[in-house]
């Protein structure tokens, strides 16, 4: 099993009508998808988008986790990435550290057959941008995507380790980097991707088990030394099954509003369920609204980082406290040597 087998199931045999969309999203001439009708309407998303456009001068570094699988943890992961970079200049990548066999690189139209282990081998030989772009898919938005193995035997030797050395890479030329981690916490790529994190987003599901299995997330995070992480995250309640009447969604919101920083509900999509290629263009109106609220308070981050500031968590804060430029070290597990990068990042190549 491989990349050349995992072809045979690919979006163009699967999928009914599967087109490539030639269409680029990158925001050369700042057009935006995110129009919504009317005056007030407009000057809130024009806010938002303000927002989201925030330069960003060091790396900023964000884990999208998930006890349990199947909660569509990569496809938030993609959708998201997908619409930070369609709305900014300069580069976004997403990584796949998942040691099981992720499937990150199979929603972008593959450019490459390498993976993220194939760029630790690489390391010292990477020294420009172009040196990494060898290694990655780009998608029509910009998004940038570093697949791993799909095989499972292959994939498990990606450790603590190679993940750090791959940050301490990857954050010199990319200002923002999404990492779709694996299901569980106790792999060892995931303290990597623990410490390094500027911002945490943990999916959940709108299900009894769904919502336990990501509360449970949290409460393994605040007893290993990760509680300033976890009320500064932010929670993705993901639709990946039509809504049904059973569950109070309305209360697991409320049950992580108190817990996080904000929460996000996506509603069931089928683009999105489908599991191939994210095409923003091919999301319904809602869903497009929903990755653009998240993006907005993930970039409520950037905008603390360049106040001095950190975002304010679910409870009453007082007085806002600094944030240094190097990102802060959770205890436990030491930082790369000579991490971050200081930037500023150029624009995206076109």
């Amino acid at each position: 099993m491989g990349h050349s087998a995992a072809t045979e199931l690919s979006s163009e045999r699967l999928l009914r009508g599967a087109q490539p969309n030639p269409r680029s999203t990158r925001p050369g001439t700042r057009t935006s998808r995110f129009r919504l009708g009317g005056a007030r309407e407009d000057a809130e998303t024009q806010r938002k988008l303000e927002l989201i456009r925030t330069p960003v001068h060091a790396c900023y570094r964000i884990a999208v986790i998930s006890l349990k699988g199947g909660v569509g943890k990569t496809t938030v992961t993609t959708a998201l990435g997908a619409t930070l970079a369609s709305e900014r200049q300069d580069k976004v990548l997403a990584i796949d550290a998942n040691p099981d066999a992720g499937t990150l690189g199979r929603r972008v139209r593959r450019e490459t057959g390498a993976t993220i282990r194939d760029l630790v081998q690489a390391i010292p030989t990477l020294n420009t941008y172009m040196d990494i772009r060898a290694f990655t898919s780009q998608a029509p938005s910009g998004l940038e995507i570093l697949a791993n193995d799909v095989d499972p035997a292959i994939s498990t030797t990606f450790n603590d380790d190679d993940y750090r050395r791959a940050i301490d890479v990857l954050g010199r030329q990319y200002p923002i980097i999404l990492t779709d981690s694996g299901t569980g916490l106790l792999y060892s790529a995931m303290r990597g991707v623990l410490d390094l994190a500027d911002q945490l987003i943990i999916v959940a599901t709108p299900s009894v088990d769904g919502a336990s299995s990501a509360s449970t997330t949290l409460d393994w995070l605040n007893a290993h030394g990760y509680t300033d992480l976890v009320s500064r995250g932010l929670t993705v309640v993901s639709g990946v099954r039509e809504k049904g009447r059973m569950v109070k969604v309305e209360d697991i919101v409320a049950h992580f509003s108190a817990r996080c920083r904000g929460v996000v509900s996506v509603p069931f999509d089928e683009h999105l369920a489908a599991g191939a290629e994210v095409d923003l263009d091919l999301m319904r109106p809602k869903t497009r609204e929903a990755y653009l609220a998240l993006c907005t308070l993930v970039a409520e981050g950037f905008a603390a980082r360049a106040t001095g500031q950190r975002a304010a968590g679910p409870a009453p804060t007082g007085p806002a406290y600094p944030v240094s430029s190097q990102p802060a070290e959770q205890p436990g597990y030491p930082m790369p040597p000579g991490y971050p990068a200081t930037g500023p990042y150029p624009p995206r190549p076109r």
